[in-house]
């Protein structure tokens, strides 16, 4: 399905955020929001990608750049993003899905739980945790996981077994204990970067964006019935 590419500067603070739509050429009921890790942009080869794929499958797909190391920061400019979305004339979005990498999953995380009560309109539908970074290398005993355990909207996560920032073991406790529905799929031998020996790059995006597209389509055809 063809879809149609909108740059975009939504307002944060005294600031604009750069952002990319891509916008499938028909009925749209459904929205993803990605943002990029630590380091990078939302012009990461793997937001392209997956962007590229949940949109030719019908999906509104946003992706924005939100750069620096602060937590707070980002988190903020992550609900200014939700909040421009929300309030869209021009895109009327049944629901979206907060996605990000890294720390950019963190951020969405934090938004998810920071939902205003009164959203009683289930707007957010989901989390979508690409490497999320649960500790710091070698920092095992500092979880990052007070934020999981508030959200109660659907969350998928999916990681590398190799992620020096999230034990595999420690990530299925933590999942088991979330009051929230959650799956992950594990990418065999990737590391943080989602880099995998002997596996090309797009091969390893081609298994992660199948897995995310299915996820959602799971929760949005629940939806229609």
């Amino acid at each position: 399905m063809s879809h149609t590419e909108v740059k975009l500067k939504i307002p944060f603070g005294n600031k604009l955020l750069d952002a990319v739509c891509l916008v499938p050429n028909k009925n749209i009921a459904y929205g993803i929001i990605l943002t990029h890790g630590a380091s990078g942009d939302m012009n990461l080869p793997h937001l392209m990608s997956l962007a590229s794929h949940l949109a030719s499958h019908g999906f509104f797909c946003l992706r924005f750049t939100c750069k620096g190391l602060n937590i707070v920061h980002r988190i903020k400019a992550y609900k200014a993003v939700l909040n421009y979305l929300k309030t869209s004339g021009e895109y009327k979005l049944a629901g979206v899905f907060l996605g990000g990498r890294s720390m950019g999953s963190r951020a969405a995380a934090s938004v998810m739980c920071h939902n205003e009560p009164d959203d009683t309109d289930d707007f957010v539908r989901g989390l979508i945790c690409i490497s999320y970074p649960l500790h710091h290398p070698k920092q095992q005993q500092k979880l990052r996981d007070e934020d999981l355990f508030r959200i109660k909207d659907p969350v998928l996560f999916v990681s590398g077994s190799a992620d020096e920032m999230c034990e595999k073991n420690l990530l299925e406790k933590v999942a088991q204990k979330m009051q929230a529905p959650s799956k992950i799929h594990w990418i065999e031998k990737a590391n943080h970067s989602m880099a995998v020996k002997g596996r090309s790059t797009n091969d390893v995006f081609k298994e992660i964006n199948t897995q995310i597209l299915f996820w959602i389509q799971e929760i949005t055809e629940m939806d229609k019935k």
